[in-house]
């Protein structure tokens, strides 16, 4: 179930809306009658999202750009700006990985995953800067647990996202006295997504195994996330900046437990 808040007017600008996590936020805040720009790299994904988000409520815009292509977001920020005016809420989401050991990894392929998350994070709130509504903006970052919980096989990950929230505190600091405030939300696990499929749970014993995993012993929802970025960006929300918010069902904490049980079993003898 979604939330009800009025977002009717304002301008919302989602890079990486086309699918997933990202769609989803993008179809709540069409569905609350906001004026929203969809940004992807494929034109086919555009297309269908915003044939689908059309059906949803508000007015849609999608634009085709890179975040990788730092000349490619401004442009696609310049039509949306057109179209709809000053940004009220930006979602940056675009992000890319894969399962590999470090030790198997080749450098293209670590550069790879740093370029779009964290690379093309700079270049999407870099060049939203200048659009942004003062004061009132909110940013919304799409982190993940990895940031701040060492995964195996997450080398690459791990190091974007942990830069992606530093660049959320740092930028919180920077344009904090402009009025517009900078957060990340890092979902858990979030069922029917393709990540979640491909890296966690590929298999039915995947599946258990994480779902052990979650205090709150369920999975996550589109929803669960797109209700947290429709928080953010509201006034509900408007002395919030420079936070990182899980929306896991307590499944960061769940992380430590081997540890300390390992850590336990050393000094018990």
């Amino acid at each position: 179930m979604q939330i009800d808040l009025d977002y009717a007017g304002r301008h919302v600008v989602v890079f990486g809306g086309t699918t997933g996590i990202n769609f989803g936020i993008a179809q709540a805040f069409a569905r609350q009658c906001a004026r929203v720009t969809v940004a992807s790299r494929r034109r086919e994904n555009v297309d269908a999202a915003v044939a689908q988000l059309s059906t949803a409520g508000g007015e849609v815009l999608g634009v085709v750009a890179d975040v990788r292509d730092f000349d490619a977001v401004g442009g696609a920020f310049a039509q949306s700006v057109a179209r709809f005016g000053p940004v009220d809420v930006l979602v940056s989401g675009a992000a890319g990985n894969f399962l590999c050991a470090a030790e198997a990894m080749s450098s293209n392929g670590f550069k790879v995953v740093v370029d779009i998350d964290l690379v093309g994070s700079f270049h999407v709130l870099r060049q939203a800067h200048a659009h942004l509504r003062r004061p009132g903006a909110s940013v919304i970052q799409i982190t993940a647990p990895q940031s701040f919980v060492p995964m195996r096989y997450q080398a690459h990950a791990s190091a974007a996202k942990a830069g992606v929230d530093q660049l959320t505190r740092t930028l919180a600091l920077e344009w904090g006295g402009e009025g517009i405030r900078v957060n990340s939300i890092s979902p858990g696990p979030i069922d029917g997504t393709e990540g979640f499929r491909k890296l966690m749970a590929p298999t039915a014993e995947d599946r258990a195994f994480a779902l052990d995993q979650v205090p709150l012993q369920r999975f996550g929802s589109l929803d669960d996330i797109a209700n947290l970025a429709l928080f953010l960006g509201s006034p509900y929300a408007a002395y919030i900046s420079g936070a990182l918010i899980p929306c896991d069902g307590g499944g960061a904490l769940e992380s430590v437990k081997p540890a300390l049980e390992a850590a336990g079993r050393r000094a018990t003898g």
